[in-house]
């Protein structure tokens, strides 16, 4: 039982390292998850068709609170169930269970978290003369990849020749200013082209009038996606011909500018639930993505707090 939360309380240095977030950050999140947890379980349990009476049964054996400091420490660390049980004092399908409860409200305090850029608010950037085609107010997309294992139906389907493996594919949009975390698309084989995800997703269409979008090589053409076309990417090298000059210095500075997208994937893939080899069922990879984007975001408005 050394990590129920009361014990974890006493180390600060020990609670940042197991679940990457400060005490005062997990309690502001306890306080909007827990709620969340408990009114989806009662509700479960007063449904129409359940066979025994409210009360019937054993009592869980770890507090709401524990349950969510569990499944952020599973998100975290991720270990398997035998060693989560083993550090909460309880069995491995208890601990199981507990993540089946927590992560759809953190999934869903996550979504909470991802605003996008204001045009009425937020300063647009005062950009150099050669990135003046470019969005002044944008948020900076990108993927990443996550390896899984050799589905059984379809392998080719999810084997992608960039990494040498079978991937799922997670498109990040972070606002430029601030560096939160606004868009986590649902996931995809890794096979997929980065700009056939973004099309999918229609992000362009579902942003803010006035805030455009920038990505990286693999988005070239994305503002013909967007209304009114605010979109950019860098410039191709020329075929058969070398580089001009000039796109070597508009690639380097946009390049700056896309640096924020790049720096809120490292902070994602700390969480090695979506770093080491994905163990779980493919349908639900976007919600730990979109649960961990949630744990970021908090973090840094906390920091900036």
């Amino acid at each position: 039982m050394i990590a129920r939360l009361e014990n974890l309380r006493k180390s600060s240095v020990v609670f940042g390292h197991l679940t990457g977030l400060t005490v005062a950050a997990f309690d502001a999140l306890a306080a909007d998850v827990v709620p969340a947890v408990e009114a989806a379980h009662k509700k479960a349990l007063e449904r129409p068709n359940r066979q025994r009476a409210v009360g019937g049964g054993d009592d869980f054996d770890l507090s709401t609170a524990d349950q969510v400091l569990l499944t952020v420490i599973w998100l975290r660390q991720y270990p398997t169930n035998e060693v989560l049980g083993f550090l909460f004092g309880v069995s491995d399908s208890t601990a199981s269970r507990a993540r089946t409860r927590c992560l759809p409200a953190l999934e869903q305090a996550g979504r909470d978290t991802m605003r996008t850029p204001d045009p009425g608010t937020a300063r647009r950037k005062r950009l150099p003369a050669l990135l003046a085609g470019t969005p002044g107010l944008a948020v900076v997309i990108d993927s990443f990849e996550q390896r899984t294992p050799r589905p059984k139906r379809r392998p080719r389907a999810y084997y992608s020749g960039k990494k040498k493996a079978h991937t799922l594919k997670s498109q990040v949009a972070v606002d430029e200013e601030s560096g939160a975390i606004v868009d986590v698309s649902d996931s995809v084989p890794g096979p997929w082209a980065d700009i056939k995800r973004l099309k999918k997703s229609r992000l362009m269409k579902r942003l803010p009038k006035g805030v455009g979008g920038i990505g990286d090589l693999g988005y070239v053409g994305m503002g013909e996606l967007h209304p009114t076309g605010l979109g950019a990417a860098p410039r191709r090298k020329p075929r058969g011909k070398d580089r001009p000059p000039e796109d070597r210095k508009y690639n380097r500075a946009f390049s700056r500018r896309r640096i924020v997208v790049e720096h809120a994937i490292g902070r994602l893939r700390r969480f090695r639930a979506v770093a080491h080899l994905n163990r779980h069922p493919r349908p639900r990879h976007a919600m730990r993505v979109r649960a961990i984007a949630g744990l970021v975001n908090r973090m840094l408005k906390h920091r900036a707090s």
